[in-house]
């Protein structure tokens, strides 16, 4: 009886309003902490952050850990359904556990590069790393490498896209009229789709990211033959993954015959990560 309760008193709580606040910040602190992390590596003189310590790049890393978690319990909040607070905890737990794992591994291959590591070569093949002694020091930084790109990134994005997910799911109204954007939302999807450009070919979850879309466009599909429609949140997902599906897609054309990338990429799901194509075709040039 209380959870038929519940579920009427979702119901009944209305459409949520477009909660700009919150996606602008998430927006700016995905652009500044994760997007500039690897920049701010590069533009801040070595002298300061010595190769021995933490980078600039490492206390943005740091940053994101603390606030990408608070805002995302914060949006999960503002949801007009109630959520599995008990899965939602779990999420934003393995969430944290994972992005710091990915700071440690992250933060020794971008000092790495310093030192001559390529991004577009696998890690036996890098010139730096191949001539070791013992070889078994090759085998320390392949675990390395699986920490970061394998072990850390699933801890970090699974939950990651199982939240914006579940909150997608609550938000739909049963009022044609209140499904729309405004303006402001509109001018926010360029950046935020952008942003998961950027999260989907460095990250390497392109399977992660399409089957989260596919999931949505079902739940979309599903609802509207209850007549629910997606409120000005639930837009504003699925217009910036629409739009992330769009740059992946024009990206992976643009490098499609790309035999050094190809190499690196050999699988059948080709996507060449910003970095590697960085290290291969700018810094290289220099």
């Amino acid at each position: 009886m209380s959870k038929h309760s519940s579920v009427k008193a979702d119901e009944a709580a209305g459409t949520a309003p477009f909660h700009l606040d919150l996606w602008f910040y998430f927006t700016l602190q995905n652009w500044v902490l994760d997007f500039g992390r690897p920049i701010a590596m590069l533009v801040f003189p070595l002298e300061w952050f010595p190769l021995n310590k933490p980078s600039v790049g490492d206390y943005f890393h740091m940053a994101y850990n603390i606030i990408t978690p608070f805002l995302l319990l914060q949006l999960i909040e503002r949801c007009p359904r109630t959520l599995p607070r008990s899965l939602i905890y779990v999420s934003i737990i393995t969430f944290i556990m994972g992005a710091s794992i990915h700071l440690v591994g992250d933060s020794v291959n971008h000092r790495l590069i310093f030192s001559g590591y390529q991004n577009h070569l696998s890690v036996r093949e890098n010139p730096i790393i191949k001539n070791l002694k013992p070889e078994t020091l090759i085998d320390s930084f392949e675990l390395l490498y699986y920490y970061d790109e394998y072990l850390g990134h699933s801890m970090w994005y699974i939950p990651f896209f199982l939240i914006l997910f579940m909150y997608f799911s609550g938000c739909f109204t049963p009022t044609k009229a209140e499904s729309s954007m405004p303006g402001a939302a509109l001018l926010l999807v360029v950046p935020s789709g952008l942003y998961y450009w950027y999260l989907v070919t460095e990250g390497q979850i392109f399977i992660l990211f399409i089957f989260t879309s596919f999931a949505m466009l079902a739940l979309v599909l599903h609802q509207k033959r209850k007549r629910l429609f997606l409120d000005s949140n639930g837009l504003f997902l699925f217009y910036s993954f629409a739009l992330t599906l769009l740059l992946v897609a024009l990206w992976v054309a643009w490098l499609w015959n790309d035999p050094v990338l190809r190499k690196k990429y050999p699988g059948v799901i080709y996507v060449p990560e910003p970095w590697a194509f960085y290290t291969l075709h700018v810094s290289s040039q220099h």
